[in-house]
């Protein structure tokens, strides 16, 4: 992947809105983007918040997707769905074959994340925190990386970033989302 064109096929995928007090499922969309130009699919999921299953449900929706042999890399607005339903990047990876970027607005507080989850009894979920590896500031977001080295996936992030600092594919996977459920999309990704 030295030579990212600029239709690289790329999956952004986030969550909807939720409702963070009621236990229940909410929607995971995923946008198919060549580069940061043209949207070619969109696939969704449902997620259990706060659960454990974002990581099986995403490597199902990707692998059975007619979109995947196309696939060259998916980025996910952060490590975890619907609160804290925390994706295994590495199990990700290795399922889908796909290379895996973690994207983030802003540095995260790992220590405070870490402390909220000892305190309603999820520390279970601080391993999936702590293998997803090192924080990489590119441009103005955070990023981290799985079968991927962090010179191609600056690449790819430029490529998909043509409308904010958000990457596209992230970007409007977070539109739809809100779109669906509340009716409008709002906010920002």
């Amino acid at each position: 992947m030295d030579n990212i064109k600029k239709e690289i096929r790329v999956l952004g995928i986030d969550d909807a809105p939720f409702d963070k007090y009621k236990k229940g499922n909410t929607i995971v969309v995923g946008t198919m983007f060549r580069g940061g130009q043209f949207i070619d699919g969109v696939l969704s999921t449902k997620i259990r918040v706060d659960g454990n299953n974002s990581t099986a449900k995403i490597i199902n929706m990707v692998n059975r997707s007619k979109f995947k042999p196309q696939l060259q890399v998916m980025m996910l607005d952060g490590i975890a769905v619907g609160g804290f339903n925390v994706v295994d990047v590495q199990k990700l990876n290795n399922e889908t074959g796909l290379p895996v970027i973690v994207v983030m607005r802003d540095y995260p507080n790992l220590d405070e994340i870490k402390s909220v989850l000892k305190k309603i009894g999820k520390e279970n979920k601080i391993k999936l925190l702590e293998k997803a590896g090192k924080i990489h500031k590119v441009g103005k977001i955070y990023i981290q990386i799985v079968g991927i080295d962090i010179e191609t996936a600056t690449k790819i992030i430029r490529v998909c970033t043509t409308r904010s600092f958000i990457p596209e594919p992230i970007r409007v996977a977070h539109l739809i989302g809100g779109g669906i459920i509340s009716g409008e999309s709002k906010g920002r990704a």
